[in-house]
């Protein structure tokens, strides 16, 4: 087959596929006449490559004369090589049909013959070629930068650098991925055969070759000597390496050396590297010994030769080179199947008392993520590092991994809380330290990301606590990877749009209009894919911007929004209640397009859920588009993509998609991503962070994911919402308790945060425990039963606590129909404090479950909002305000009925009234409005007076927190 060469300056690419079965031409092998005794008789091959990248030529001499035909024997070898190479590759393709085995060759200027040798060898084993010509004058910089295009590509398994000397560099070598260095030349390779460690590393083919020449030899050469001239570079070190290996003993020599008569007259072999013009008399060779000269030139011959007939070495050479390229094949394809762990857990050496939460943090030097990453069987190729300790993991993972059973998932819920949080983090992370660290089950927490209203407000950070927490905790709660940043922008964008298309709209024709929406470029209109969507939307099935009548165009350029309709509203990621309603447009610029709008704080963003409940890049940019902005003066709803701004949303997200990879204080991985809150959200971290971490763990091993403040709010929307979107099905809830909340239930004074708790909450007070136990802990354990799953109630201790009450909450626990009820110390303990609770998590999560969704989906909004307010909070019935029904009315016209409900309500209690604690009972549950996040896919009722942008307090947390400028570390996060 003739191939057409392409060349250029910058090198360009052409495939050769490979043909099985096809004829190889190239050398042929000719043998000068038998002579006398001790004549020298001759053998002449060409070899594919040398150590510096040119072609040399192999004399291969032999001092002993052959009845028959004293050549090597190098087709046998070849042979065999090729035959088992073959086999291997079809192996690899009954394994995976779709890999096909491919060899990238760089090379500088002209060389057919090499090229044809190769293909002939590719042809017999099913490998194809790749060949990248470079200019013959290229620089280093030219071929270090085709080496990092075809290390970064999946298609390539090997890298054949056919340069001259003087262009193999260390930097041009150790540039090469060393797994795609099937040449073995790189540092680290080469590393690796002279330690014998060939499991990653490859042996360089032209030494596997010349030594399969040595072996060939008529007289046994075992614990003979070989002696090497000339050759410093990495050649002569393999090929050294591997002659000592074979039983023989290597000496090396310079051709400057004034003993080398000597050495080469005591040689029983002798081999020659980089011998251009150098040479030494038949006489200093005695019978017996072999000699293979390397010259740098390459001879060819047109005649075809059968693989059967006596090849060159530089076949044989070519043939361990596709052998090598097939081994990486075989790698890569291993890597892509799932890896077992290999985790180094971090040591703990927990202080009494406890240290603040940042200077345990800063105490323990976290593992480089790159290496934590490869320790849970990440490839490098899906990992993308903010710096040393935290990095995005590419969705790619859930392709690779399709085939992996998910592990156990574990959901961390709470009984109602006091303001000041009971510990459901730091639980989450106890527990994942507890069942990695100290168990050596594989496990994950999926967490979500903490907002800054909470992180500078009353809560503090959410990275855990004491001796259970993310680290570095103070890259956990500041920024992190930007996610939130990118949410604000993009939510911004959308606002930004909806009042710019007002005011447009308010002051155009519908010709002016058309003009600036579909704007003439050199002479020709076209719509963009985003206007022909919104086209299809409105039944009109045209692309050419001619055509469109004007009714048409009329329909098309205006979406006519009625200001008063508008549902879409600006976030900041800020505590502020100044901005909950503000007046925009009163600038004279804006030509009196003035309204009233508000801020919500930035995880409060539909575009938050959506990223919480995209299970890809495609369902996350159809769910943007779906997003209804507000309703038209016509009743229509209009979404993010009539107002053609869908497409840049997900240009802003596509980072954002990508959970954060991020370890405990104990080295076992975390994933942080989406931080919506659960009372005016749905308040789950992401579903894609959860399939990630369900693919990595194993078969046996676990996820730990959180739901926000109680169980009535967070986990209820867990399963009916989040369980909905993703498919997947808890196998355990650890419902989270404390001693306080729990005195708080049972008729304690109420609890304020930035006050100090009064008496009753650090004294013993066993009738306080006992009536929250058989309240709100009761109430809980009932809510996650309607669900079919098992409870493990974890007591997170403080030390307040007194032995008798941390007994009797476990032992009413039990009673009121926990599987199992244990105290946990992991915040003075770290994973081992929790110990007890992941073996019950274990064994608890090991039985039959028998999960059910709460409600039908195909139940009227109506009922479906009555089923939760009786059902979970409680209520005898729910009471409708005219707002709220006639929304509910419009959605059902819209064909949004059937999507679940989320509860925007009060995480203070399980009513809509924050000071009834316990089990409140006798309350009708008030719904003042109704929302609809289509693009998210939930229907959202605000319960009475809830706000969807929280206020600071008195004193905030920011008064705390500060950066030393000399050390640049941060003071006051918690």
């Amino acid at each position: 087959m003739k191939l057409s060469m392409i060349r250029s300056a910058c090198g360009s690419l052409r495939i050769h596929p490979a043909r099985p079965g096809s004829r190889v031409s190239g050398l042929s092998r000719r043998c000068p006449p038998v002579g006398p005794a001790n004549s020298r008789l001759i053998l002449r091959a060409a070899s594919a490559t040398s150590s510096g990248g040119t072609n040399p030529k192999l004399a291969v001499n032999f001092g002993k004369q052959s009845r028959k035909d004293d050549g090597f024997e190098c087709d046998s070898s070849l042979s065999k090589v090729v035959q088992s190479t073959k086999e291997a590759t079809a192996a690899l393709q009954r394994r995976n049909s779709t890999v096909q085995p491919l060899l990238a060759i760089i090379q500088a200027g002209e060389d057919d013959s090499f090229l044809e040798i190769s293909n002939k060898i590719a042809g017999r084993v099913g490998l194809n070629i790749t060949q990248i010509c470079l200019a013959k004058e290229c620089s280093e910089d030219d071929i270090i930068e085709e080496v990092l295009k075809l290390n970064e590509d999946p298609r390539v398994h090997g890298v054949h650098l056919h340069l001259p000397p003087a262009s193999l560099t260390s930097r041009v070598l150790n540039t090469l991925k060393p797994e795609k260095d099937v040449d073995g030349l790189s540092d680290l390779n080469m590393g690796r055969l002279v330690r014998g460690d060939l499991s990653k590393g490859f042996v360089p083919p032209r030494a596997s070759a010349v030594l399969d020449l040595l072996e060939k030899h008529d007289v046994p050469l075992e614990g003979k000597t070989v002696l090497l001239v000339g050759g410093e570079g990495p050649f002569g070190v393999a090929l050294q390496c591997l002659i000592e290996r074979s039983g023989l003993v290597a000496l090396k020599s310079r051709w400057s050396s004034k003993s080398l008569q000597s050495q080469v007259m005591q040689a029983d072999a002798v081999v020659l590297l980089g011998a251009e013009n150098m040479d030494f008399p038949p006489t200093w060779v005695r019978p017996g010994t072999a000699v293979i000269r390397c010259e740098p030139t390459l001879e060819t011959d047109e005649h075809n030769i059968e693989m059967s007939s006596k090849s060159g070495l530089g076949y044989l050479t070519a043939a361990y080179r596709t052998q090598n390229v097939v081994r990486s094949c075989g790698r890569w394809l291993q890597e892509q199947q799932y890896q077992p762990w290999h985790l180094r857990s971090l040591k703990l050496q927990p202080l009494t008392p406890v240290p603040s939460d940042i200077a345990i943090s800063r105490a323990q030097t976290p593992k480089p993520v790159d290496q934590l990453a490869a320790e849970i069987g990440l490839l490098p190729e899906e990992l993308e590092a903010y710096g040393r300790s935290k990095a995005k993991v590419r969705l790619s993972l859930l392709d690779r991994l399709h085939k992996q059973p998910d592990g156990k998932y574990v959901l961390v819920a709470g009984i109602t809380p006091t303001p000041l949080g009971e510990g459901k983090s730091t639980v989450t992370i106890g527990l994942v330290q507890a069942l990695t660290a100290h168990l050596k089950l594989n496990s994950f927490a999926c967490l979500r990301q903490p907002s800054q209203g909470p992180t500078f407000g009353v809560k503090g950070g959410a990275a855990g606590g004491g001796y259970a927490q993310v680290i570095p905790m103070e890259e956990f709660n500041l920024h992190l990877t930007g996610d939130i940043h990118a949410i604000t922008a993009a939510n911004n964008l959308v606002a930004a749009a909806i009042d710019a298309r007002m005011l447009h709209e308010a002051t155009q024709s519908d010709k002016g209009l058309f003009s600036r929406l579909v704007p003439s470029v050199n002479g020709v209109r076209r719509f963009s894919p985003i206007q022909i969507c919104r086209l299809r939307r409105l039944g009109i099935n045209k692309v050419d911007p001619a055509s469109l009548t004007p009714q048409e165009v009329g329909a098309f350029v205006r979406l006519d929004l009625d200001p008063s309709k508008i549902t879409w509203q600006r976030v900041v990621d800020t505590n502020d209640r100044f901005l909950r309603k503000i007046t925009v447009g009163q600038a004279s610029t804006e030509k009196g397009q003035i309204r009233e709008t508000g801020f919500d704080i930035a995880v409060a963003s539909e575009i938050m859920a959506i990223l919480a409940l995209a299970d890809s890049l495609e369902d996350m940019r159809s769910r943007l588009a779906r997003m209804v902005v507000g309703t038209s003066r016509s009743g229509q709803p209009v979404t993010a993509e009539d107002l053609g701004v869908s497409g840049a949303l997900a240009v802003l997200m596509k980072d954002a998609i990508k959970p954060t990879l991020m370890q405990t204080l104990e080295g076992t991985p975390v994933f942080v991503h989406a931080g919506p809150f659960a009372n005016i959200a749905h308040g789950n971290s992401s579903v894609l962070a959860d399939k990630l971490a369900l693919k990595l763990v194993g078969r046996d091993g676990f996820v730990v994911t959180e739901a926000g403040f109680g169980a009535d709010i967070g986990m209820e929307k867990f399963f009916n919402i989040k369980c909905r979107a993703s498919g997947l099905r808890p196998n355990v809830v650890v419902l989270v308790a404390t001693v306080r909340a729990l005195k708080m239930h049972g008729g304690g004074p109420n609890v304020s945060a930035g006050a100090p708790l009064p008496r009753e909450y650090i004294v013993e007070d066993l009738g306080l425990v006992a009536g929250g136990c058989r309240s709100n802990l009761w109430k809980q354990i009932q809510i996650a039963h309607l669900f079919g799953v098992p409870v493990v109630v974890a007591l997170n201790v403080f030390k307040t606590d007194t032995q008798a009450e941390i007994e009797l909450v476990c032992q009413i626990a039990k009673e009121c129909g926990a599987s199992d009820a244990v105290p946990c110390h992991h915040w003075a303990q770290g994973g081992r404090g929790s110990l007890e609770l992941a073996q019950a998590v274990n064994e608890a999560a090991s039985k039959p479950g028998n999960f059910q969704f709460l409600y039908n989906i195909e139940m009227p909004i109506v009922e479906k909002i009555r089923t939760i307010a009786q059902k979970v909070y409680g209520a005898d019935d729910i009471e409708l305000s005219p707002e709220a029904t006639a929304k509910i009315d419009y959605y059902n016209q819209q064909g949004y009925g059937t999507l679940p409900i989320c509860m925007a309500k009060t995480h203070l209690s399980l009513s809509h009234m924050p000071d009834k604690k316990g089990v409140p009972t006798g309350f009708v549950l008030p719904i003042r409005d109704v929302r609809a996040s289509i693009g998210a896919g939930f229907i959202f009722p605000l319960v009475g007076a809830m706000s969807t942008m929280p206020g600071l307090p008195t004193r905030p947390c920011f008064y705390d927190i500060d950066l030393d400028p000399v050390t640049e570390e941060i003071t006051g996060l918690f």
